[in-house]
C-alpha cells in the first residue's frame, strides 16, 4: 500500500490529488512541503504528492528551488481541476460574512467574489485548514473559501459554489519518489525534468539553451533562482517535451552539458492526458 505524503490537511487540493492518483493507498498529510519531501526521503512515505504551478497563479512559491535540494525523483504528473466553494458555519448566511479565510494562492484565484463581498481576508496555510479554523470558530461572520470536500468534512455549509474565477482553473501536482524510476522510452508523449547551472562565462545560458532550438525540442517551463548571495550564476529548472534516450533531445542535452557546471535529470516520466486537451 502506497503512502502518499501532501502539504496541507484532509480535505485540500493536494489530499484530493494524493486519492485520485493513490485511491488505495494512506494518505500523510504534512505542515509543509519541506515536510512531506522528508517525509519520503526518510521512509515515513513512499511518494510526495507536490503542486508546482496553477494555471491562474503561476508556480507555487518555493517548490522549484525545493525540488533539486530534496534529492528525490518526478515519478508523475497530474493536472487536477481545481474548485473552490464559499462555506461558513451551519445556518450562516452570506450578508453575514465580514471576514474570509484561505491560503493565499486561493484568495487570489477566488478576488472576484472578494471584491463583490468587499469582505476582509485573513492567509491560512492550508484552503481545508481554513475551513476547519472557520468550524472551530462557530462564528457565522467568519467564512473559508475551501474545496468542496472540505464542506463535508468540517461540517460547513456552502453559501456559494464554484466561486473561483477561472473555470478552466488547473494545478499541476508531481509525484516524488526515492528512486529514479525513470519512464521507458516506448514512443509515448515523455516529459523531462532537470536542472542545470550553467558556466559562469559571457552567454553561457543562451549557448546552452541553443541546442534545445536547433534540436526542435520543446521546452514548455524554465524557472531561475538564486542559490546564496553575492555573484553566484542562476540556477534553473526546466522541462522538455521528449525523453533523453530521443536522438534530439540526446543532442539538445548534450550541447546544455558543454556551457553547464552541472546538468541533473530530476525525471523522465509519462505526459498527464491534459497536456493533449491544452
Amino acid at each position: 500500500m502506497t503512502t502518499a505524503a501532501y502539504q496541507g490537511e484532509p480535505g485540500s487540493n493536494s489530499a484530493t490529488a494524493a486519492r485520485a492518483l493513490f485511491p488505495d493507498g494512506r494518505e500523510l498529510p504534512c505542515t509543509s512541503f519541506e515536510q512531506a519531501l522528508d517525509a519520503v526521503t526518510l521512509g515515513a512515505a513512499d511518494v510526495a504528492v507536490i503542486p508546482v504551478d496553477n494555471s491562474a497563479a503561476g508556480r507555487v512559491a518555493d517548490v522549484h528551488h525545493l525540488l533539486p535540494e530534496s534529492g528525490l525523483f518526478i515519478v508523475a504528473e497530474y493536472f487536477l481541476a481545481i474548485r473552490f466553494d464559499l462555506m461558513g458555519v451551519p445556518g450562516a448566511r452570506l450578508d453575514q460574512v465580514e471576514c474570509v479565510r484561505s491560503h493565499v494562492h486561493a484568495l487570489g484565484q477566488c478576488r472576484k467574489i472578494l471584491r463583490e463581498g468587499g469582505w476582509r481576508t485573513l492567509v491560512s496555510d492550508d484552503t481545508a485548514g481554513a475551513a476547519r479554523e472557520v468550524a472551530e470558530l462557530g462564528d457565522p461572520r467568519h467564512a473559508a473559501l475551501a474545496p468542496p470536500a472540505a464542506a463535508e468534512l468540517y461540517g460547513l455549509d456552502v453559501l456559494r459554489p464554484e466561486v473561483e474565477d477561472d473555470p478552466d482553473n488547473t494545478t499541476r501536482f508531481v509525484v516524488l519518489s526515492r528512486d529514479a524510476a525513470f519512464a521507458p522510452h516506448s514512443g509515448e508523449p515523455t516529459m523531462t525534468s532537470l536542472f542545470f547551472c550553467v558556466r559562469n562565462i559571457p552567454s553561457a545560458l543562451y549557448k546552452a539553451l541553443g541546442g534545445f532550438a536547433s534540436s526542435g525540442v520543446n521546452l514548455t517551463k524554465i524557472e531561475s533562482y538564486q542559490m546564496g548571495a553575492g555573484l553566484n550564476p542562476s540556477r534553473f529548472y526546466v522541462e522538455i517535451e521528449g525523453h533523453p534516450d530521443d536522438e534530439r533531445v540526446a543532442l539538445a542535452l548534450h550541447e546544455l552539458r558543454f556551457f553547464s557546471s552541472e546538468v541533473r535529470i530530476l525525471g523522465v516520466y509519462p505526459a498527464h492526458p491534459h497536456r493533449a486537451k491544452s
